[in-house]
């Protein structure tokens, strides 16, 4: 059994994602052979240098689940593209490219986060390719701390007023872009987070029936995305309460 998950934005002020990921790695992973985190794992991850005792706490809680035997492949989102392999190492997990071609099950499947498959959003496809260049990315791990900060926020700030200014297709994926990366790779099963809109969708490449599977965000519920030798399976799952004290 594999199992795929993005989008949980982890964050100290959101405790009840935090039980319910942490509850998720001591229960339903622990009988997976591998954990997929397809992105935006975190809300925001300024540089592994500058792990708070929060994110160490997680990082250490996925190093327990790797040393259980449960495989974890981690793909940078939007959000935490600057985590890096001292992380990684730390947590026991494997840092994969975005975009990704794994074998499950016989099958070759494209693993993507999905913000890349937003063409129609030229402004931020433009934010994307500046971020992500590799001088870009030196100098934002080489600046200080404090400025870091800074600039997370900012980001994160306009990221939100703009998502909320622009329409509904310029946010999602671009519908020419999914068969023709699809048939780029040669794949007839493409899976992706980003875009908070969980559901399987049919689609036609060439002569072939295809299917993109979207993964769900973790905000009110959980998602989780599970491959086996019966197919794929998408769903949500509530969030445990509590006990009383």
């Amino acid at each position: 059994m594999i199992l795929l998950i993005s989008d949980l934005h982890l964050e100290e002020e959101r405790p009840d994602i935090t039980r319910a990921f942490l509850d998720f790695l001591t229960g339903r992973a622990r009988s997976a052979q591998a954990l997929y985190i397809l992105g935006d794992f975190f809300e925001a991850w300024i540089g592994d240098d500058a792990m708070t005792p929060y994110q160490r706490s997680i990082c250490e809680a996925l190093r327990t689940l790797s040393d259980t035997g449960t495989r974890i492949f981690l793909m940078h989102g939007n959000r935490d593209f600057l985590l890096g392999q001292a992380f990684c190492k730390a947590a026991g997990c494997t840092l994969i490219k975005d975009p990704s071609v794994v074998d499950f099950y016989g099958e070759p499947v494209l693993l993507m986060h999905g913000d890349s498959l937003c063409t129609r959003d030229e402004a931020y496809m433009r934010l994307r390719r500046y971020l992500r260049n590799p001088i870009t990315l030196w100098i934002l791990r080489h600046l200080p701390l404090s400025t870091r900060h800074k600039l997370a926020r900012k980001l994160r700030s306009e990221s939100r007023a703009q998502t909320r200014m622009k329409a509904n297709d310029i946010v999602d994926v671009t519908p020419e872009e999914v068969p023709r990366i699809m048939a780029h790779f040669g794949v007839r099963t493409l899976i992706h987070g980003h875009t908070h809109r969980p559901a399987i969708h049919e689609l036609q490449i060439g002569e072939h029936v295809a299917r993109r599977i979207v993964l769900g965000d973790w905000d009110r519920q959980g998602w989780v995305l599970q491959v086996d030798e019966q197919g794929m399976q998408l769903e949500p799952f509530e969030f445990l309460q509590p006990a009383s004290q």
